[in-house]
């Protein structure tokens, strides 16, 4: 089954790609949207210091932390209704049905590791940066996703954030009610040259 949704968008992408009209390209375009096209919170994790320790004590080192990451973080992501999509080296993309959900795994996850850290030695202690953003995107299977919040989640976890901060997008900030009491400090940012208006958030 994944088999097949994996060729099937594969093979919509290439009779995109052949088209020679605007018209036959949108009816393409179309069909892919209707078929994998979702509206989802999506939530990137990017491990902090990975030249350091790399250099430090070497891939071996890092891969076990990276492990060690991926055990904690589906856990967590799976007990606030989300969903690890794909680990990348030491990304990991998850997606929410809503903000507020990717936000309390985002915070969990950094409460778990904190916690660890002061019971591991130094050099084995996991930092994390998140970055979230909302919208609609292009969810293939368990295996991938695309889009521009995917893109903007991935700027706001992987070039902005610091280690242990959360990033959200005011669009994605919106959405979350006030009795949530999700709190956070608007910053803008600028990604790929275009200024965002975001939130790190409070915890």
């Amino acid at each position: 089954m994944r088999r097949d949704i994996e060729q099937d968008f594969e093979d919509l992408l290439i009779a995109y790609s052949r088209q020679n009209t605007h018209g036959e390209k949108l009816q393409i375009e179309d069909t892919i949207w209707q078929r994998y096209g979702i509206d989802q919170a999506v939530l990137v994790l990017d491990m902090s210091g990975f030249s350091i320790l790399c250099q430090r004590y070497g891939i071996v080192h890092y891969l076990s932390m990276i492990r060690r990451m991926q055990l904690t973080a589906l856990p967590i992501v799976e007990s606030h209704s989300g969903r690890v999509v794909k680990s990348e080296a030491d990304n990991c993309y998850a997606v929410f049905a809503e903000p507020l959900h990717a936000v309390r795994s985002a915070i969990s996850m950094n409460l778990a590791f904190q916690a660890s850290n002061l019971i591991t030695p130094d050099e084995m202690d996991i930092r994390i940066a998140c970055g979230i953003d909302y919208g609609r995107i292009l969810l293939i299977g368990n295996d991938d996703l695309f889009g521009n919040p995917v893109n903007r989640a991935c700027k706001l976890g992987e070039d902005v954030a610091d280690p242990g901060e959360i990033l959200i997008t005011q669009e994605a900030m919106d959405r979350i009610p006030s009795t949530a009491e999700i709190r956070g400090k608007p910053v803008e940012v600028t990604v790929s040259g275009i200024a965002l208006n975001a939130v790190a958030i409070e915890y």
